[in-house]
């Protein structure tokens, strides 16, 4: 390039039109409607409507993709709307596992699950989150978040509320019904709920009926020495804290003690009440008992060879006899339960079959030709039904019903013309008189 002249960046206007050769001609323009899509048009909408900032959207967007990515839980736990409204004051009454979507895991959710479930419900139920939507002073529930989260996350704090979590905890049987139902399925889950107090572990299960005398023995005596990890410090009344005299903090202490105290043995003879009930309806102890029994018999039998037998003719005699009761009763048990089987069934029989025959008149109008049959004509039909079905033999109310379904799907006439017959035929039976059916004798 020679110094003092400068070379055009683009080519004249002159040239370029020059230079330019039309392959077609322009299309001629088109109104198309279109739509916004794509997640950039979704982070538009989300931040207009919750009145967010972009590194405010992008920060909490972030947040809530780690807990939806946590592969746990994936259905929230509905919240109570009652719950929703508690009084934060009250925390000691508020159910924290439930106020943090945990109910299903109760003390069985790991600290991992708690820091999930907390951080879901801080990012659903913030105070500021609520305030962008117009929602202002509103942060109850939130301190409900943050106590049950305090709570929850501390170890001891944990076992406190654990201790007097009695919605984990597995009911056993009313006492009038002990002895009822399958004796392991009633109470196995009761000690299983039970074992996760003691301080000593693995805890001896409940086991089956397979279970050794050995292992029963174990488990009664290991239970009857439970000893259990259980605190009520959670129950305490507050300590007040105003600047009231020292007196006054360590009397509301010894009685929290004396409380804690009184709790502790309630819950130990409520646990030594629930062992004594098991123990007293368990099928094995009562079949080791039987087997001593017999032993002892044993026994007593060989020590009395001369009247041997005589005894066996007489306990066999006593066998046969209980065995053919047992086969009577049994025999009569069956008949009974066929016979009211029976009856049940012709009773819901006849009741369908009486539905079906009320069910032609309300789809037919009364057989009345019009939309809204007159009261006069709808009290006639009724009278005349209610004398056939008075006076219906055995099997022919199931033959009327049968018949009007079978005619239903060729009209009103068709059906009226069942009713008709019957009619006649009881007629003709003499079992009633033409004026007692004025309107299907005509």
């Amino acid at each position: 390039m020679s110094a003092g002249k400068s070379i055009p960046l683009f080519p004249s206007k002159t040239a370029i039109e020059a230079s330019f050769v039309p392959h077609a001609k322009v299309s001629k323009p088109v109104v198309r409607s279109v739509e916004p899509i794509g997640p950039y048009f979704l982070a538009h909408a989300r931040r207009l409507k919750y009145g967010r900032t972009f590194s405010e959207d992008e920060r909490l967007t972030k947040k809530a993709e780690v807990v939806d990515n946590s592969g746990e839980e994936s259905e929230d736990e509905p919240e109570d709307p009652e719950m929703l409204r508690a009084d934060p004051k009250e925390w000691k009454k508020q159910d924290h596992y439930a106020v943090l979507g945990l109910s299903k895991y109760r003390y069985k959710a790991t600290f991992e699950q708690i820091k999930k479930a907390h951080l879901k419900k801080v990012l659903k139920h913030h105070p500021d989150k609520k305030a962008s939507s117009g929602n202002y002073n509103d942060d109850s529930f939130f301190k409900c978040i943050q106590k049950a989260y305090e709570i929850l996350s501390d170890e001891t704090k944990r076992r406190q509320y654990d201790s007097v979590d009695d919605k984990a905890d597995v009911e056993p049987p009313e006492e009038d019904e002990d002895g009822e139902g399958d004796f392991f399925e009633q109470w196995g889950p009761v000690f299983a709920s039970e074992a996760r107090f003691s301080k000593k572990q693995p805890v001896p299960l409940l086991g089956t009926m397979e279970s050794s005398r050995a292992e029963v023995d174990n488990f009664y005596n290991s239970w009857y020495n439970f000893d259990s990890w259980k605190t009520f410090e959670y129950l305490d009344k507050d300590i007040p804290d105003d600047g009231e005299s020292r007196d006054n903090k360590r009397f509301q202490e010894k009685k929290n003690k004396a409380e804690r105290q009184k709790n502790k043995a309630r819950d130990n003879a409520r646990l030594r009440h629930l062992i004594d009930r098991a123990m007293a309806i368990d099928p094995r102890i009562k079949l080791f008992k039987q087997q001593d029994k017999a032993a002892k018999e044993a026994r007593k039998w060989q020590r009395e060879a001369g009247a041997r037998e005589a005894a066996a003719a007489k306990k066999k005699a006593a066998e046969e006899e209980a065995a053919r009761k047992a086969k009577e009763e049994a025999e009569r048990a069956a008949n009974a339960a066929q016979k009211k089987k029976a009856k049940e069934d012709k009773k819901k029989a006849q009741k369908k079959d009486k539905k079906t025959v009320k069910g032609a008149l309300k789809d037919f109008t009364y057989f009345s030709g019009a939309e809204e049959p007159t009261p006069e004509h709808i009290d006639m039909v009724l009278r005349d039904v209610e004398v056939l079905m008075a006076n219906l033999g055995d099997g022919e109310l199931g033959q009327l019903a049968g018949e009007i379904n079978k005619e239903k799907g060729k009209g009103a006439d068709a059906v009226r013309s069942v009713f008709d017959g019957f009619a006649r035929k009881f007629i003709e039976r003499g079992s009633i008189k033409e004026n007692d059916v004025m309107f299907f004798s005509k």
